[in-house]
């Protein structure tokens, strides 16, 4: 096992010049000050669409009513004491950046946009031959994708990302899923983005994220390691913990992998071993998912963007989780990781 897993960072490792309210956050709307984020979600999404099906058959999709309905619903969230989200969706989640900026343009909160690839197995067709092995400046053309958006902006946009998403699930490192966390690391070593990723937290995937990351010279304080809420399994949540990364325990509502009175515990006791400065919450929501029909959707009904807001957060306090301790999870480790510094 690598030293760096040995590590007790009970405080987190800081960069120079990051999380120090020096810098600045990208935002669908703009740049906005680290320190003028407020609470913030930190795994979320608007429209999550399989676009390709959508735009061959009929699947119900109008645009115009749903954005009209991300606009209440993020109001809501927004009047409910939420201050940002960071909207995971990238490439293979349907991602549209121009929708996005339209119900940004009608909602007071921030909502910080992500690139990236998702998949949990292969890569589209695309990127099979375009690897740095055909590449004159030695680049796989991932990176190439991911840095245009760091640089140019997101279809078009202008809109720059504040993120990097990559994703493990239970299948593993496959071929694909490894070019994709590593285009993200290198990516990440240049511009200094945080990555946030998906895993299969019952196969115990962050940890190969984690190693491939330390192979890439990641500064893995600088990673979220994604649905570690869907386990109890304190020993693996705390290796995690000591090698460096926030854990992004962002599925509250989702019951059927984890039921919110584990999910609360989960935390309560972790913040009572002194971790709360490395936790973000969320719920992994969407005001539109096109993956399940609202009959499967009725079946979470606390899948929602209020749920945090109004039962987990009483129900943390509850279980002893201290104001100082909320902001930690809620305010602060998010600024820590959104900000880059002055120099991005």
């Amino acid at each position: 096992m690598s030293e760096a897993f040995l590590i007790p960072a009970r405080q987190p490792r800081l960069r120079p010049g990051y999380g120090s309210g020096m810098g600045e956050v990208q935002t669908v709307r703009g740049p906005v000050d680290a320190s003028g984020l407020g609470r913030v979600l930190m795994h979320e999404h608007v429209f999550v669409r399989s676009t390709e099906v959508e735009q061959n058959w009929p699947t119900g999709w109008d645009a115009r009513v749903e954005v009209a309905k991300a606009v209440e619903r993020l109001t809501e969230l927004h009047q409910a004491g939420i201050g940002t989200i960071v909207d995971l969706t990238v490439v293979g989640l349907g991602r549209d950046l121009a929708l996005v900026r339209e119900v940004a343009d009608q909602v007071e909160l921030h909502i910080v946009a992500a690139t990236g690839l998702y998949t949990y197995d292969a890569l589209p067709h695309y990127f099979d031959l375009r690897t740095a092995a055909f590449s004159p400046e030695g680049l796989d053309a991932l990176e190439e994708c991911f840095d245009h958006d760091s640089t140019e902006g997101i279809q078009g946009t202008g809109i720059r990302p504040g993120i990097l998403k990559c994703a493990t699930d239970e299948a593993g490192v496959t071929p694909g899923v490894e070019r994709v966390l590593r285009a993200v690391a290198k990516v990440h070593r240049r511009t200094g983005l945080p990555i946030s990723t998906h895993t299969h937290a019952a196969t115990k995937r962050g940890l190969d994220q984690q190693r491939i990351f330390l192979e890439e010279g990641v500064d893995l304080s600088r990673v979220i390691i994604g649905h570690s809420g869907d386990s109890t399994d304190l020993d693996y949540l705390e290796e995690l913990l000591r090698a460096g990364s926030t854990l992004g325990m962002d599925r509250f509502g989702i019951d059927i992998y984890c039921p919110t009175p584990q999910r609360v515990e989960t935390v309560a006791e972790l913040c009572r071993r002194g971790w709360a400065d490395q936790l973000v919450l969320s719920h992994d929501t969407s005001c539109h998912i096109d993956w399940l029909s609202d009959q499967l959707r009725s079946y979470q009904p606390n899948w929602n963007f209020l749920h945090i807001s109004q039962d987990v957060i009483p129900a943390l306090r509850q279980a002893g989780v201290t104001e100082e301790q909320l902001d930690a999870m809620l305010i602060e480790a998010p600024r820590r990781l959104l900000d880059h510094g002055p120099g991005y």
